[in-house]
């Protein structure tokens, strides 16, 4: 077989620095240009630097999956080329780790070279980078526009630069809205025996506890006294989570249950059912890298970036489906964390700060404009005993 190599083209910005972030990468076969591979996504709140590398690692990640073999990296950052290549050194904290996955994939290669290329050469990355931050804000644009601009016949926004909103999308404003939202009251599930543990607890099925039963009744009667007029609870297939939300939609006097298979946990793979100790003290460089990207998995598993696809699928669908309802939504940690992120605009580190306890309540209102607030983050004193 062949081997196969190939360009790396990558970029990331962000809007403000730090700001709305997002980055954009694509992987081309070396002989004949063809585009074999594209990434693109928003990050939250982040810098141009943190963008700019998380576009290297996905462009280096594509490859990867394609089976090549060696590898020219192209970019316009001339940090990134320089620190990667070896010449400058890695001051910034932020950035060592990122580094430091990029240097792990580089192994995976027979060969990879960085190259600095001025902007202007580097406009079909900075184009997927920019449609990822457009989509996470609610704007969109005009096809051909942004195909020119891949093409290097039109101007689009780039780093640092803010887009204009298209018509009708959700513009900063201290002003409350007059309209009415489609409201997502987020609950996590009640307690089970692996909470109590301090265990990974993914896609085994586990039921709630004795104590864990008396937090969604308190849960219920607290979201029955915020909104009774609830149009659905959606609620993950797991048991854990659909008993929870029958005991809310029985308190509420039947409201329909949906099940919903994306708002399962993640796949937590080899560590499922481990204790957080037992993981770090037996993969403790799998634990590092989990931590440090929403790209990696635990062993076997699922990374944050695949949980967040199937979140942002469900909040879309919802929002589609119960204009100017209230909805409830029953789920577990990681999906929970992951939609308040998004609702927040923040970046990665926003996962590991968070705290959701077991019946802990959240609410995100969003509006059609692309509006979104954020009115409450795991309210509990409906559990205080």
């Amino acid at each position: 077989m062949t081997p196969l190599r190939v360009i790396v083209e990558a970029d990331g910005g962000a809007r403000g620095n730090p700001g709305p972030a997002g980055y954009g990468a694509v992987v081309r076969e070396a002989n004949s240009g063809e585009v074999l591979a594209e990434r693109a996504d928003a990050l939250g709140i982040a810098t141009n630097n943190v963008a700019e590398y998380s576009g290297l690692l996905a462009g280096l990640r594509a490859a990867v999956e394609l089976g090549a073999s060696e590898a020219e990296v192209r970019m316009d950052s001339k940090l990134v080329v320089e620190q990667m290549s070896g010449r400058w050194q890695i001051k910034n904290p932020g950035l060592r780790p990122l580094a430091a996955q990029a240097a792990a994939l580089v192994r995976r290669f027979d060969r990879v070279t960085f190259v600095w290329i001025p902007r202007e050469r580097n406009k079909h990355a900075d184009a997927l980078a920019n449609k990822a931050m457009d989509e996470a804000a609610g704007i969109t644009r005009a096809v051909g526009a942004r195909a020119a601009a891949a093409r290097g016949g039109g101007v689009v926004a780039g780093k640092g630069e803010p887009a204009e909103p298209a018509a009708g999308s959700a513009r900063p404003s201290w002003e409350p809205p007059v309209t009415t939202p489609t409201r997502l009251l987020l609950v996590r599930h009640g307690a089970t025996a692996l909470t109590a543990q301090r265990r990974y607890s993914g896609r085994g099925d586990v039921p709630l506890s004795e104590e864990g039963l008396a937090q969604a009744r308190a849960t219920a009667a607290r979201v029955k006294s915020l909104a009774p007029a609830i149009s659905a609870v959606v609620t993950s297939p797991l048991v854990r989570c659909t008993r929870t939300a029958e005991v809310i939609a029985t308190a509420l006097g039947g409201t329909p249950v949906e099940v919903e298979p994306d708002l399962v946990e993640c796949d937590f793979g080899e560590w499922e059912g481990r204790t957080f100790t037992e993981v770090r003290a037996q993969w403790p460089e799998e634990m590092d890298a989990w931590l440090g990207s929403t790209e990696e998995a635990p062993p076997g598993g699922e990374s944050f970036r695949a949980v967040a696809t199937r979140v942002r699928r469900v909040v879309a669908t919802i929002h589609k489906g119960y204009p100017e309802s209230t909805v409830v939504v029953v789920s577990h940690v990681s999906p929970l964390k992951i939609l308040l992120r998004d609702a927040l605009a923040a970046g990665d580190a926003f996962l590991h700060r968070l705290y959701l306890d077991p019946a802990g309540l959240s609410i995100v209102d969003m509006w059609t404009d692309g509006g979104v607030a954020v009115r409450m983050v795991n309210e509990t004193a409906h559990l205080a005993s």
